[in-house]
């Protein structure tokens, strides 16, 4: 005699196991995801740290610069004067695009794992309504 048919524990057994194999489905699904996540946050840890190095060498550029253009200001001729602060602008201008580039970077890694997060908290809603 089979008693787990005669008490009608036989539907509850396949939804727990539908629901096991749901779950495992899932579980591997969202460990994918936080792998491919993982790949994209050490590109962007990379460019971070490639834009900070680039960044702390134009700046020493731009100083050393900004003092030669300072410096050409008082010599006698007026092409001097112009050259000095043009030369000053364009390194001030790749400056500025480093840095504007290295925010950029910064802003992107202040939300790692986004994508896994909301997918962890959207099946943890839908258990929660199940339940």
């Amino acid at each position: 005699m089979n008693w787990v048919s005669l008490l009608g524990l036989d539907a509850w057994a396949a939804r727990c196991r539908a629901a096991l194999i749901e779950t495992a489905l899932a579980a591997e699904d969202r460990a994918d995801l936080a792998r491919l996540e993982w790949q994209q946050h050490r590109r962007s840890l990379q460019t971070l740290l490639i834009v900070g190095l680039v960044l702390g060498g134009l700046t020493v550029v731009v100083l050393l610069a900004l003092t030669m253009a300072v410096m050409v200001q008082f010599w006698d001729t007026e092409h001097r004067i112009t050259a000095g602060w043009l030369l000053a602008l364009g390194w001030l201008v790749v400056w500025a695009l480093a840095l504007w580039r290295l925010i950029a970077a910064a802003r992107q890694l202040s939300q790692p794992f986004e994508l896994t997060r909301h997918e962890l908290m959207t099946d943890w809603r839908a258990l929660k309504e199940k339940l």
